[in-house]
């Protein structure tokens, strides 16, 4: 059945998030972000500029890390752009967790994006999610196949959410889809 593919905005996935996971992932990603790429870096420190108010600060890119995470949240919460770049330069500063979740995704038979695209050129997420396949279910099936890992949960299921280009709005039963041809 090949349906017009239905995409909610980035933002949508605050609906899935804990506000300390959340808040984890921005703090990891602006203390990290010299590690992602340089679109991504001017990318998240102009949407600081254009949208993170940080009391005392005219430019809220140069106040210190923790005013400035307090105020990425709110943008976070309410940008679906903001939720894009953060997401998509954390993958890179996670590469080794990316890389690892991409090849358990391909091991399973989901049929994703190449890994190194970014995600944030879509609309949004895709809205459909195989039944069997729960956050539980893909959690203990990664810690099986990597049991050295050393990683939260969260950030497992962000990494699923982010590479499948899915929220698990609705649950289907089809095993698996092709986001092309959803």
């Amino acid at each position: 059945m090949n349906e017009k593919a239905q995409f909610i905005p980035f933002n949508a996935l605050n609906e899935f998030m804990l506000a300390d996971f959340r808040r984890t992932v921005i703090h990891e990603t602006l203390s990290n972000l010299d590690r992602a790429s340089e679109e991504k870096q001017k990318s998240i420190k102009s949407l600081i500029r254009k949208t993170v108010k940080v009391h005392g600060f005219r430019n809220s890119a140069q106040a210190p890390l923790p005013l400035k995470v307090t105020g990425a949240v709110k943008s976070f919460e309410k940008s679906a752009d903001f939720v894009k770049n953060t997401i998509q330069a954390w993958s890179e500063i996670k590469s080794e967790i990316r890389h690892k979740v991409y090849q358990f995704l391909i091991d399973r038979n989901w049929k994703i994006m190449p890994e190194d695209m970014d995600r944030g050129q879509l609309p949004g997420f895709l809205t459909r999610w195989p039944a069997a396949e729960d956050f539980e279910v893909l959690v203990n099936a990664y810690r099986e196949k990597y049991p050295q890992d050393e990683i939260s949960d969260d950030d497992i299921c962000l990494m699923i959410v982010w590479m499948s280009g899915r929220l698990p709005v609705e649950m289907v039963e089809e095993q698996i889809f092709d986001s092309a041809t959803e």
